[in-house]
């Protein structure tokens, strides 16, 4: 269990929440009470339903301020989920060439990405006419009421007063104000409220049409989501408009790079480290990019990304068969922290221009024997090959601690996950 885990587990006994939702249906506690386990901005801000504590996984709540020092737990909807148009082709933006002061080969924090959106124009595009960001940052709800949907279907209604809202983006046109929530890595859903509490807010403070956005920034692409409240009194009513995808001009992939890197990758010996179940290519990259900023715990990790625990241990040590990360343990007095860190490997691949950032990922998945004994397959029979395929070669590579064949036909999605990855690179960039 985390320390979360636990000291949620410890409120619930001591406070009896449980029993007090299944009367009234919510239960109100305050930031001092939450306090007396740990810190309240560590123990109330779940980005997203992944992150949750077991305590309210387990009895299907939620839980949201109500005002600077007390907070609401209920069973309550309030992620929204996120399905992303895997069709959708990117529009290719030009990076201004006079700008110094961002690199689009680092963007690897929720602020530079949105920067570099706005300097490149893409919020203009969305709003249809020229914008100036106008506002970011932590400031007060003010107060309002609004109903909200339950596990069950019914209806209750929530009163804020003076709530803190954060706004990563605020930008206003002639015509619209648009509020944007950011994130660093593709994700399954997100918190409604990162939207709902600052449209209600600022509904109230400008004639402008008011638009919900939320935004990822994940393999460089740009995805913007954008929405309308239909009815502003209710948290649930957040509808999605459409989906806008933007990448920097780039040298495009085409398939004879990955011919060609096919050819050149020699293979290497396998690593002491247990073989990938981690089907997502494109999350290994994500966990990459979170990791230029700072090293990263585990706990880390899982609490303030889209990764429940068991995703952590499985995308980190993909990471680190492929050599683009390394595990630090450190003691602190009688305790063992586990750190992740980009390997020098890793940063040099990171810091590459877009095209040959992918072609070199790509290289570290085929040096090993599985993955490109598994594409060459599938180049040469046109398609992709049958999972008893996939392990047979398996099989024949002397894996890393991979016992049964189970487990092998477990592990061979991953494979031919990866290999798919490699092969859609031409028509993603």
């Amino acid at each position: 269990m985390s320390l979360n885990d636990r000291a949620w587990e410890t409120l619930f006994d001591r406070y009896e929440i449980l029993n007090e939702v299944n009367e009234k249906g919510f239960y109100e506690i305050s930031a001092k009470a939450i306090k007396e386990e740990r810190e309240p901005r560590l123990m109330a801000k779940f980005d997203h339903s992944s992150n949750l504590p077991q305590p309210f996984k387990k009895n299907g709540l939620s839980i949201l301020p109500i005002s600077r020092s007390s907070y609401v737990i209920g069973e309550f909807d309030v992620y929204k989920k996120v399905t992303y148009n895997q069709k959708l082709k990117p529009i290719q933006v030009d990076f201004p060439s006079n700008l110094t002061t961002i690199e689009p080969t680092n963007l690897y924090s929720e602020s530079a990405t949105l920067h570099c959106a706005s300097a490149t124009g893409m919020i203009d595009y969305i709003l249809g006419e020229d914008a100036v960001q106008t506002i970011s940052g932590r400031m007060s709800s003010k107060h309002f009421d609004f109903n909200i949907k339950t596990r069950s279907g019914i209806e209750r209604n929530v009163s804020i007063k003076n709530a803190q809202v954060e706004i990563d983006g605020g930008y206003e046109s002639d015509s619209s104000f648009m509020i944007v929530e950011a994130k660093k890595e593709s994700v399954d859903d997100f918190l409604v409220r990162q939207l709902y509490y600052p449209f209600r807010l600022w509904q109230e403070q400008t004639y402008k049409n008011v638009k919900p956005v939320f935004f990822t920034h994940s393999n460089d692409i740009f995805s913007f989501f954008i929405y309308e409240f239909t009815n502003p009194n209710n948290y649930n009513s957040l509808k999605l408009i459409e989906q806008k995808d933007f990448v920097i001009s780039h040298e495009e992939i085409e398939l004879e790079d990955i011919l060609e890197v096919l050819d050149k990758t020699k293979t290497i010996k396998e690593p002491e480290i247990p073989f990938p179940q981690a089907d997502s290519f494109p999350r290994i990259i994500d966990l990459l990019g979170l990791l230029m900023e700072n090293d990263l715990t585990k706990e880390y990790i899982t609490i303030n990304y889209d990764f429940d625990e068991r995703q952590t241990n499985y995308y980190t040590t993909a990471a680190m068969y492929l050599g683009l990360i390394d595990r630090v343990e450190q003691r602190n007095g009688a305790k063992r922290i586990v750190t992740f860190r980009l390997s020098n490997k890793g940063k040099v691949i990171m810091r590459y221009p877009l095209k040959q950032k992918y072609i070199a990922l790509a290289s570290c998945i085929i040096e090993h024997e599985a993955f490109k004994r598994v594409l060459i397959e599938y180049l040469q029979c046109g398609h992709p090959p049958e999972r008893e395929k996939v392990v047979e070669i398996m099989l024949e590579c002397e894996l890393f601690n991979v016992g049964s064949e189970s487990t092998y036909f477990r592990r061979a999605s991953t494979v031919t996950r990866w290999v798919d990855w490699i092969l859609d690179l031409p028509n993603i960039y």
